[in-house]
């Protein structure tokens, strides 16, 4: 693959994406920089938020964790449709009633202040963890792909990566991207689905033949009964639900999207139609990794090991040797060094603009909760001294992300998708559990317990983790349960009366 061809072509992809920040930004007022004036149509948002769910975290590392898991991942998959219909049914028209900018304003007029803060203090380090693991990863691929060759270092990828994504959001905002998202969803799909073509033509393989292709690799198992290990189905679909309730539901980057459609009808109707579009599009990566893996066992270029502490060796082109290599390396690998140079091409721009559907709504997400919850927006009157803070804001959490990348770049060792699951464990079940007791309890609480409430928990959940028992991903509802006993404990009285 030629470093140079796939460097213009990216900066063709920009040249696109900065065009319609242009067409989107150029009226836009105060209001649209958050909301997009609400009048976005519920089916480009939909779409959009694919890209946005999936990530380049599933475009590189789903197909490559596929040697080791499977295709039990699905089974979290799964879980998702329950978690998205409990959004579309409960969440939404709560928000929609309330007509909220920032969802954590429920939490306000609910408890208080404190709990307030709380709720957007933790959404802000649950998307800083998440955005930076997503950026962290394309700035792996940018850097093998492309900066190596013209000897840039990671730190200048990263760099360049961050200032491009505030350049194309900082004026439209939310506006821009639910169309980048749009665009960015299209390349990411298409990445996956030209791949799996190459795969299939480098195979002799028809279209016909596929699906018995993939069924033969050993690498299809969805479901795990043994109730054991954390991969079993009940740990796994129950966690999938509230892995989609919290990270989408009450996640201000997800919402704020949704909150750009005309109607409450509107937005229903978006998650609906996302949420089963998600099912095939996760089939789809899931294929591609079982492909990949097929293919590279045919070539005597992939093995699958686990031995002291390696699980895939990749031959090296330059030694002719295998070598072990992380899993999430295996898709770049293969698709940069061994599938020719349409492949190289067709996956970093998938790449690239899988991460950046994710990031870009990500940094907007951050400023405007920033500047809604923390900041009080809302009450100001200066609109000329908002517009300043607002791009103060903007850069601060671009530098933040950066420093945050940097820091993953040394600590990172296992499939990134996973990492992911974990840290939202212990970031969003404090926002399940205040929640939950706010729309399912009558009580009153004592907000100035809440912020103890909510960083006791997470510990407490962290040690249960620890223990022997292996819990998978049930770590968030437990977290979510913690916290609602803890808000539990602190009740007062009915809400309203005297």
């Amino acid at each position: 693959m030629n470093p140079t061809i796939t460097l213009l072509l990216i900066l063709a992809y920009f040249s696109v994406l900065f065009v319609i920040s242009w067409v989107t930004g150029r009226k836009a007022d105060a209001k649209t920089f958050f909301n997009a004036n609400k009048s976005s149509p519920w089916y480009l948002v939909a779409f959009g938020m694919i890209g946005a769910s999936l990530s380049g975290v599933t475009f590189v590392s789903v197909p490559g964790a596929v040697g080791n898991t499977s295709w039990t991942y699905m089974q979290i998959v799964f879980g998702y449709l329950v978690g998205y219909a409990g959004i579309a049914l409960i969440l939404m028209p709560l928000y929609y009633r309330l007509n909220l900018l920032s969802i954590y304003g429920y939490l306000e007029q609910r408890f208080g202040v404190n709990a307030y803060k709380t709720g957007a203090i933790f959404f802000l380090l649950s998307r800083i963890v998440g955005a930076s693991l997503r950026l962290y990863l394309v700035g792996l691929v940018l850097q093998l792909a492309i900066m190596d060759h013209f000897g840039i270092p990671f730190w200048a990828t990263v760099l360049i990566s961050i200032t491009l994504i505030y350049l194309y959001t900082f004026r439209g905002g939310i506006k821009t991207v639910v169309w980048t998202d749009t665009l960015q969803t299209f390349f990411m799909l298409l990445g996956a689905g030209v791949t799996v073509y190459l795969i299939s033509k480098e195979l002799n393989i028809g279209f016909s033949d596929l699906s018995s292709a993939i069924g033969s690799s050993g690498l299809t198992e969805v479901f795990i009964w043994d109730w054991a290990p954390g991969s079993n189905f009940f740990k796994q679909f129950i966690s999938g639900a509230f892995i989609a309730l919290t990270m989408t539901g009450l996640d201000q980057d997800m919402m704020q999207k949704n909150l750009t459609c005309r109607t409450l009808k509107d937005a229903q109707k978006n998650i609906f139609w996302f949420s089963v579009v998600l099912i095939f599009a996760n089939l789809l990566f899931l294929s591609l990794g079982s492909l990949l893996y097929v293919y590279g066992s045919e070539m005597g270029i992939v093995e699958r090991v686990f031995e002291n502490g390696c699980e895939v060796r990749v031959l090296d082109q330059a030694t002719g040797e295998m070598i072990c290599r992380k899993t999430d390396q295996l898709f770049p690998l293969l698709s940069l060094n061994f599938l020719g140079p349409i492949a190289g091409a067709i996956f970093v721009l998938g790449v690239v603009a899988a991460a950046y559907s994710s990031a870009d709504s990500a940094l907007t997400a951050l400023t405007t909760s920033f500047c809604v919850d923390i900041l009080n927006f809302e009450k100001r009157t200066d609109e000329a001294k908002k517009l300043q803070t607002r791009y103060r804001v903007h850069i601060g959490f671009a530098l933040i992300l950066f420093v945050t990348i940097l820091g993953f770049n040394a600590w990172n060792n296992d499939a990134v998708i996973w990492e992911i699951f974990r840290a939202a464990a212990y970031t969003y079940g404090p926002l399940l559990g205040m929640f939950a007791f706010g729309m399912f309890t009558p009580w009153e609480t004592r907000d100035s317990w809440i912020p103890a409430i909510c960083i006791i928990c997470p510990l407490i959940t962290y040690f249960i983790a620890q223990s022997s028992v292996d819990v998978g991903f049930l770590t968030l509802p437990i977290n979510g349960l913690l916290t609602f006993l803890g808000l539990w404990l602190g009740r007062e009285r009915v809400v309203g009366s005297r």
